[in-house]
């Protein structure tokens, strides 16, 4: 490997290699986009990517792609060469301005949720200037925005980026009022967790569930799971470390910065965090890990497995959004001080966020919502479908003196003695971690932990930056011309905490008495995305996104109907799999082995000899059978039902409620059959060899 920091960044356009390459005033032209949005001038487009052509090319690029994120939750990406003929039989290397400022892929087979006809195909990618190029498999890599010929957004970045201009907006002119009139600009940055599963690539290809859903449709308990705790934070075997190093030197080419891995607590999970990055890089970068790892996987002979739930009976993976806010000052606004209790300004902030996840508790719901992630959440190994905050002791406390006008003491922190005369003692932090809370402070930062490991960090943060920018704004409206600031800044604080100091909870969230508990607090218990996903088109929600210019109520709606009907199609495709495997590989096994036993009960009575256990495995192995194929007959028919429903609401919920129901009852019999049928006729790898075969 090469020398680390020569390394990072080696395959990106950045700052460094703009300052290098670009004249000075071409450089300036770009930050002036960048940090203050002035409109990016055609000439300076030009320069621009001249010199990310020859750069590009330096480093063995042949083409480039604007490279966007539309509603399929992946990726896209169209090639095209830099090569243009010269008239003269030969070619000169190519690239314009106008070719790197606004690219047009055919828009008409992306999801639109009703926003376009299927024959309206023109659609626009435009350079996200604030995001760096890079180079991915000899390919010059633009990232953009992507929208319809009328300019609704078909993507996740372009909502992404109106929602950073919301909150920014809005906290800059919060801070001004409350007198920081240096502030001019507040950045959201996020550092998002990765989790994931590395299992063999062979035995990955034996599984068609695996390859078709991203899930074990069916599997029997291991002998062996989760329960010793013992892969946690374990030694790292050599194929995986292998993997990693090669992840991590892949990741740091492209300027991400990875920083920490190791093992989760399933068998062959894995994890991965990096350093806080600004939102939108943030994601852009995200997007990224989540394609590398599969490539990286595939290089060493491993599949990496990102599906929130690929296993049943252990954890499946999650992501955990770290959000935060800084001003251009270099001040983090979550950040509490020596002495949180005093500073205003982070009681203020603090009490913007918990106003804004009281309030919207349903939307942050929504941003998590997929039927893959529904498996997950409330499973004991992820937050429940109920959103709450975890303060911890000491933020609690404050809260409950403003509350109450009582006196806050502040008992500072504790030593942690350790009673070895060669380990130090320490200070102790002043709150423990909860890591069942959805919604956790966890020091100068706010750690959403209930997206899915496949999820775009792009909807949580939506989110997020608006429902704080919608707060914000009505903070300033009360806090503008007040005569006493300080005052009213108080009267403020405690009437904040005092309406909303229900979505605060520091408990185990695993509890049932937190669900009696949480809906007795009036705390909505939304525990499926059909459930949830209504409530994003509501009134409320309506005019939040309007007011604060993210999405328009056409968006709105189109991405509810997308949402919907992607439900609905994982769910079914996850029925006909189920279906046909059950079909095609699990009735000729049982009915091979079950010949098998036949045959040797018919050869022992022939011979005269007892064959009672043979006799009790054949019956047990018919029964199961039969009902196996009836079931089978079941399921059949009610994916057929489901293809008649129009509606796409009522459609969702009848796989909700009916096709997943008749999966279930499939693979129970599958299950309890794998036990019984001998290893050498069973047609899948099982749950122990898929998560311990990688050494």
């Amino acid at each position: 490997m090469k020398n680390i920091p020569e390394l990072f960044g080696s395959k990106v356009f950045n700052d460094k290699i703009m300052q290098a390459r670009l004249p000075k005033t071409i450089y300036k032209a770009i930050n002036e986009t960048v940090q203050n949005g002035k409109p990016l001038e055609l000439s300076v487009a030009n320069v621009v990517a001249n010199a990310m052509k020859d750069w590009a090319t330096e480093l063995g690029a042949t083409h480039f792609t604007h490279w966007f994120q539309p509603m399929t939750g992946i990726t896209a990406e169209k090639h095209d060469s830099f090569i243009s003929p010269d008239g003269k039989g030969q070619i000169i290397m190519e690239f314009s301005g106008k070719e790197l400022v606004k690219g047009e892929p055919d828009a008409s087979s992306f999801p639109s949720g009703g926003l376009r006809a299927t024959f309206e195909a023109r659609g626009y990618t435009i350079w996200d200037v604030s995001s760096y190029a890079f180079i991915k498999d000899d390919t010059l890599c633009i990232p953009t925005a992507f929208c319809s010929y009328s300019g609704e957004a078909l993507d996740k970045k372009t909502p992404l980026l109106r929602s950073m201009e919301a909150v920014d907006k809005a906290a800059t002119k919060f801070l001004n009022i409350i007198g920081k009139s240096d502030v001019t600009k507040v950045t959201t940055t996020v550092g998002p967790e990765q989790e994931y599963f590395l299992i063999d690539k062979e035995m990955f290809l034996k599984r068609p569930d695996l390859i078709y859903t991203g899930r074990t449709l069916y599997g029997a308990r291991p002998s062996k799971g989760q329960e010793l705790d013992d892969h946690y934070f374990g030694t790292l075997k050599s194929r995986v470390s292998d993997f990693m190093k090669d992840f991590d030197s892949e990741l740091w080419m492209l300027g991400i910065l990875s920083k920490t891995k190791h093992n989760e607590v399933a068998p062959a999970q894995h994890e991965l965090a990096p350093i806080f990055s600004t939102t939108n890089i943030a994601t852009d970068h995200n997007q990224l890990t989540m394609e590398i790892a599969k490539k990286v996987a595939n290089r060493h002979g491993l599949t990496c497995l990102l599906h929130e739930k690929p296993f049943a009976g252990v954890n499946g993976s999650g992501k955990h959004n770290n959000w935060s806010m800084s001003t251009n000052t270099g001040e983090n606004l979550l950040e509490p001080g020596k002495n949180p209790s005093e500073n205003t300004q982070f009681l203020l902030f603090l009490a913007a966020v918990v106003q804004a996840v009281d309030e919207y508790q349903d939307l942050l719901r929504v941003s998590v919502a997929s039927a893959a992630n529904d498996h997950r959440l409330g499973a004991h190994e992820a937050p429940p479908a109920i959103v709450s905050m975890f303060l911890g002791d000491e933020l609690s406390s404050i809260i409950d003196s403003i509350v109450t006008d009582t006196a806050y003491t502040n008992h500072g922190s504790s030593k942690m003695v350790t009673a070895v005369s060669v380990l130090p003692d320490f200070n102790k932090d002043t709150t423990d971690r909860n890591r069942t809370s959805p919604f956790a402070f966890t020091g100068n930062k706010f750690e959403f932990r209930m997206l899915g490991s496949a999820f775009s960090i792009s909807g949580p943060n939506i989110i997020l930056n608006t429902i704080v920018a919608e707060v914000l704004n009505g903070f300033s409206k009360k806090l503008e011309g007040a005569k006493d600031l300080a005052a009213a800044e108080a009267a403020l604080i405690k009437d904040t905490f005092t309406k909303h100091q229900r979505i605060i909870f520091n408990g185990n969230n695993y509890s049932e008495e937190w669900v009696e508990e949480a809906k007795k607090r009036g705390l909505l218990n939304l525990k499926t995305t059909v459930d949830a996903l209504p409530t994003f088109i509501s009134p409320k929600s309506v005019e939040l996104f309007t007011k604060n210019h993210v999405f328009s109520e056409a968006e709105l709606h189109s991405r509810y109907e997308i949402l919907l009907e992607e439900y609905s199609k994982v769910i079914n495709i996850e029925a006909l799999t189920a279906s046909d495997i059950a079909k095609q590989l699990i009735l000729p096994a049982c009915m091979a082995y079950q010949k098998q036993v036949v045959d040797l009960l018919n050869a022992k009575q022939s011979a005269g000899i007892r064959a009672i256990t043979e006799q009790t495995i054949a019956t047990d192995l018919d029964e199961l059978s039969y009902d196996l194929f009836e079931e089978i007959k079941k399921l059949d028919i009610t994916i057929l039902e489901a293809h008649t429903i129009a509606d796409t609401l009522a459609n969702a919920q009848f796989y909700r409620d009916k096709v997943l129901a008749a999966m279930t009852s499939v693979r129970t019999i599958v299950d309890t059959l794998e036990l019984k049928v001998a290893s050498s006729y069973w047609p899948l790898p099982t749950y122990g060899e898929l998560l311990y075969s990688v050494n």
